[in-house]
C-alpha cells in the first residue's frame, strides 16, 4: 500500500522570492542537489536564471583566473568560485562568482568551519552582472556593505562597465584608476586591474598589468606582513 509522507517530513522546494530564515534556506537548498546556485540575501531567496557563456561564464572565468594569479603569488590568501558564504549579519548566504580572502591564520576576518564553508566576510568579492539593474548592485551590495566585505567588484558586461567599491567608514565608495590608468586594491596590495582592457577583451594587457602589480614593492611588503602574522 502506498503511503503519503507525513507533512513534517516533506521539505518544501526553494522558490525565487521566498522569505526564509537561514536555517530553513539551508534545509531546502540541501534537499535540492539539482539546484546549482541559490542565494539568501536579506532573507529573500534569489535563484538566477540559466546564464550564457558570453555574458557570464566567460567573464566569470576571467575574474577567477585574474584572482588566481594573485593568490598563487600571495601565500596566506585563498580564492574560490561559486561557494556559499555564511555572513554573520542578517539572513545572508550569498554564493559569489568569486571571492578572495586572507586566511584566518594570517589575520583574515573570515574562517572555514568544519564542513569547509566560509564563515564571515571575505575581504573581496566579485560578481558578473548583466546591467546596473541587477540585484548584485542593489540588495547584494547592501548585504556585503553591512557585513564588512572590504572590497566589491561588479562587472556589468552588457553595460561595458566595471564598478570596484571599497568600504570607507562603513559605506561603499567607488575606487578610481591611479595615475597609471589601472585600479589598485587597498586591501590586497599589488592586485591591479586594467578595467578598460578587461572590458574590451584584451586579456594580454590585463594579465601584464596584474604581473606588474605582483612585482611591486607594495606586494612584496604585503606578503612579508602575511607571513609574520602567521608566525605570530
Amino acid at each position: 500500500m502506498n503511503t503519503i509522507p507525513a507533512k513534517s517530513q516533506v521539505v518544501p522546494t526553494l522558490q525565487n522570492g521566498d522569505r526564509l530564515t537561514v536555517a530553513e534556506f539551508e534545509k531546502r537548498y540541501a534537499a535540492m542537489p539539482e539546484v546549482k546556485k541559490a542565494e539568501l540575501i536579506e532573507g529573500v531567496v534569489y535563484m538566477p536564471s540559466p546564464v550564457s557563456t558570453e555574458f557570464h561564464g566567460d567573464p566569470s572565468a576571467v575574474l577567477v583566473t585574474w584572482l588566481g594569479i594573485y593568490r598563487l603569488q600571495t601565500p596566506g590568501t585563498q580564492h574560490a568560485d561559486n561557494s556559499t558564504v555564511r555572513l554573520r549579519n542578517g539572513a545572508n548566504q550569498p554564493q559569489p562568482d568569486v571571492f578572495l580572502r586572507i586566511c584566518q591564520e594570517n589575520g583574515g576576518q573570515s574562517r572555514l568551519d568544519k564542513k569547509g564553508f566560509v564563515i564571515g566576510a571575505p575581504e573581496l568579492t566579485a560578481e558578473v552582472a548583466a546591467t546596473s539593474a541587477n540585484y548584485d548592485l542593489h540588495q547584494k551590495l547592501h548585504a556585503y556593505e553591512k557585513n564588512g566585505v572590504q572590497e566589491y567588484i561588479v562587472w556589468r558586461v552588457e553595460d561595458d562597465e566595471l564598478d570596484w567599491f571599497a568600504l570607507n567608514r562603513g559605506k561603499y565608495r567607488r575606487l578610481r584608476p591611479s595615475s597609471k590608468g589601472h585600479i589598485e586594491s587597498r586591501v590586497f596590495p599589488g592586485l591591479w586591474l586594467d578595467a578598460p582592457a578587461l572590458i574590451r577583451g584584451d586579456l594580454t594587457q590585463v594579465f601584464a598589468v596584474a604581473q606588474t602589480g605582483l612585482a611591486s614593492f607594495e606586494h612584496a611588503r604585503f606578503v612579508e606582513k602575511l607571513q609574520k602574522r602567521k608566525k605570530g
